[in-house]
């Protein structure tokens, strides 16, 4: 039953990056905004990624940064080129918080922390008018076409002239990106692409014995191959298989190959550093009495949880020709069986597809709502692209938004 009902100019639901990013173009142009979420506070799922260093986003060359994209970069193109990184590292510095470029051309706050941008942008939003709603539950239209929500005081009904839906994908659900939007949206007619974990983990059949002597360590400085991918960077261990930057890199591909042909083996290169004849050349000294553990760790600095990965993956007979353990070491097979649970996932690949949306990020079949971030069919590695991406759609959005009640 509803208690209430609200009449608003415009609402937004979703309180993360891309509905603050939406909610701050609407402020700016002077239209009283309204912003649901169903957490107690806002931006949850920005703060996680703030607790190892927030990446806000990546000074690569644009057109580098653009690729980064995949298949959605003709349609993001527009998008972040009209909020390009640079301009996100001025926003930031406008609410005090200055950047700097790291080694690997990731962009950081220079406290690396998330919860003093996060409190700043808050505060300069509701200066300029936002009013917040936390613990309101979006639960979909009534039959009046009116956004219903769930609230400690009972159920309310919101007439917005217009609409921005910002409610994430399906990764991390406990810090609000739950996809209960899903099945609302395709009632409505809109097509969905399926939602699929992405930056994700991947299950490897590991024996018990590799588990209970290497689960958690590092495998640093190592490069994963899938077919002509390449991502070069620290994985670890898990107890169901690996994680870690540069399997994230080579997520989308690896799911997709999974489900469509089962199993997928990436190669490890173990020694990036060195080449397959060097390698061979130091394996072929004699080592005389020594163990081949020895062997390895004194020729190669080849030892714990690399050496164990190695014995783990290759049969004992290799060990004894110098030429096939140097191409092992230099590509070892190992097989992922399935991506880890999307709830587990960094972030979301499918979504609304982008033949749904108009220019504007506006649904064509239900005028006056946008859609922005991470809802939207398009997936990125990390290092500052998702973020990025979620901040533009935002903007992009909340602007068309009031162009469109101005107009």
């Amino acid at each position: 039953m509803t208690h209430r009902k609200l009449t608003l100019q415009a609402a937004i639901i979703g309180g993360g990056p891309a509905g603050l990013m939406a909610a701050e173009a609407l402020t700016k142009r002077g239209i009283a905004v309204d912003l649901f979420d169903a957490m107690p506070s806002l931006g949850r799922k920005f703060l996680m990624a703030g607790k190892s260093g927030l990446n806000l986003t990546h000074a690569e060359p644009f057109a580098d940064f653009l690729s980064r994209f995949g298949a959605a970069q003709g349609y993001l193109n527009p998008m972040l080129d009209a909020f390009p990184p640079a301009a996100l590292q001025a926003w930031a510095l406008e609410l005090g918080v200055e950047t700097f470029v790291g080694s690997s051309g990731r962009v950081f706050p220079k406290d690396f922390k998330a919860a003093p941008l996060l409190r700043a942008w808050l505060k300069r939003l509701r200066a300029n008018g936002l009013t917040i709603h936390a613990r309101h539950k979006w639960t979909g239209w009534n039959t009046n076409g009116e956004l219903t929500f769930a609230t400690p005081a009972g159920e309310i009904a919101v007439a917005a002239q217009s609409t921005v839906l910002a409610l994430g994908g399906a990764s991390w659900p406990t810090l609000g990106s739950t996809a209960a939007w899903v099945p609302w949206l395709q009632a409505k007619g809109i097509d969905i692409a399926p939602l699929k974990p992405a930056n994700c983990g991947f299950d490897v059949p590991w024996s018990a014995h590799f588990v209970e002597r290497f689960e958690g360590h590092p495998l640093k400085g190592v490069t994963l191959s899938f077919h002509s991918q390449h991502a070069q960077g620290e994985c670890i261990v898990t107890h169901t298989g690996l994680e870690g930057g540069p399997i994230y890199a080579l997520s989308s591909a690896l799911v997709e190959a999974i489900e469509r042909r089962g199993p997928a083996t990436i190669n490890i290169d173990l020694l990036p550093d060195l080449n397959e004849a060097e390698v061979s050349k130091r394996l072929a000294q004699p080592k005389g009495k020594k163990s081949l553990a020895t062997h390895l760790k004194r020729t190669l600095g080849l030892a714990g949880v690399k050496a164990g990965l190695l014995r783990e993956r290759v049969d004992a007979g290799v060990f004894a020709d110098p030429l096939k353990l140097a191409a092992a070491i230099k590509a070892l097979p190992v097989m992922l069986t399935y991506p880890r649970p999307i709830a587990e996932a960094i972030s979301t690949a499918g979504g609304v597809r982008f033949d749904q949306v108009d220019d504007g990020l506006q649904l064509k079949k239900l005028p006056g709502v946008f859609v922005a971030g991470e809802m939207l069919d398009w997936d990125a590695p990390t290092g500052g692209y998702l973020l990025s991406a979620c901040m533009a759609t935002g903007r992009w959005a909340g602007d068309a938004a009031a162009n469109a009640l101005k107009a």
